[in-house]
């Protein structure tokens, strides 16, 4: 099989040649159609996330290189396990990518994703900038329905990222606008989602000009550029503060606007990891009530959750471009400086 992969830390991409899995027992051999491009794959590219000043987080453990990066997976089934007995050979399907060690307590509790030990496609083990991935198990091969391949893969991380975050900030009324803070792959996502799942004002949030106007053409109530003089002190006079903000990006600019937009009683969920650090005077926390939560992915239940809004067709698409695995390198530069709007969904040559 080949795989666009890292051979060093933050240099380009090299296309690689190596031996094909065979399948065992219950896992699933996909040939890969399609996998979606995601900032985090820019971090682990790089080997390590910003902590803000000069800290960085070094994330090069736990794999070999050379590595083929890539969690949000699509293929067609082209070999499986003697155990697998609910996936067919020529079936399409997309990869569940975060896969836990499966005996712990976060594994216990269908929490895979929390899992210390985790096996997640991609990340710890090889990803879908290949020609081929390995799934462990049947479970995590899913079926998605008639939804555009592309954009099934790119649920599996983005999607669910954006899912699993909406859940935790509870039940809005209809005058409970929520503030969408960051409108690329995830955020559009997020806006999406928000859409199916609250009948409430869905306030997007950017510094980006055409990322706005895409967020306004998929439905958002209004848009905000929190990079012009005054944008938070107009937003909480024009809505009276967000019942709840979601903030995609991750960075210290965009957490500040999503503290500070939200009610008395609001919630923060973060989302992004792009990087930073923040500091609060502690007080203000109880004074003004709000909640401040990370978000992490989404677990198996989740997943099966969110398709079932998919497969109903409840979820508009978000801007989706297509390139070849050969421009993966390039892709994560076009991430890096911010120049894609909606996701790239990489196609094996």
């Amino acid at each position: 099989m080949i795989c666009e992969a890292i051979v060093a830390y933050g240099e380009p991409l090299q296309r690689v040649e190596i031996p094909t899995p065979v399948p065992q027992g219950s896992e699933v051999l996909l040939e890969v159609t399609e996998c979606g491009v995601c900032h985090s794959d820019v971090h682990l590219h790089d080997g390590y996330f910003g902590m803000g000043g000069e800290n960085k987080l070094d994330v090069k453990g736990g794999r070999k290189l050379p590595f083929a990066l890539g969690h949000e997976i699509g293929g067609r089934v082209v070999a499986v396990g003697p155990d697998v007995k609910g996936v067919k050979i020529g079936e399409r399907r997309v990869a569940f990518p975060w896969i836990g060690c499966g005996d712990c307590p976060a594994c216990n509790r269908d929490e895979e994703q929390f899992c210390n030990k985790p096996r997640n496609l991609g990340v710890q083990i090889n990803g879908g900038y290949a020609s081929h991935v390995l799934v462990p198990h049947e479970k995590y091969a899913l079926d998605f329905g008639k939804a555009d391949p592309a954009l099934a893969a790119a649920y599996m991380c983005s999607g669910l990222t954006a899912f699993g975050a909406l859940k935790k900030i509870g039940k809005p009324t209809k005058s409970d606008p929520i503030a969408i803070v960051g409108l690329g792959g995830v955020g559009m996502m997020g806006l999406q989602f928000a859409r199916a799942m609250f009948d409430c004002p869905i306030i997007g949030v950017d510094v980006d000009p055409a990322k706005l106007e895409a967020a306004k053409a998929a439905g958002a109530s209004a848009v905000v550029n929190s990079r012009e003089d005054g944008a938070l002190k107009k937003f909480l006079g024009e809505t009276g503060g967000a019942y709840a903000a979601v903030d995609f990006v991750g960075s210290e600019a965009s957490f500040a606007f999503a503290q500070g937009c939200v009610r008395k009683g609001g919630k923060v969920v973060i989302v992004g990891l792009f990087g930073g650090a923040f500091t609060m005077p502690i007080p203000l926390l109880p004074m003004r009530a709000i909640s401040i939560a990370g978000s992490y992915v989404g677990s198996l239940p989740e997943t099966h959750e969110m398709l079932a809004l998919v497969k109903a067709g409840k979820i508009d698409p978000i801007p989706v471009t297509r390139r070849k695995l050969s421009e993966a390198t390039r892709t994560l530069d076009d991430l890096r400086e911010g120049k894609i709007v909606g996701r790239v969904v990489l196609e094996p040559a």
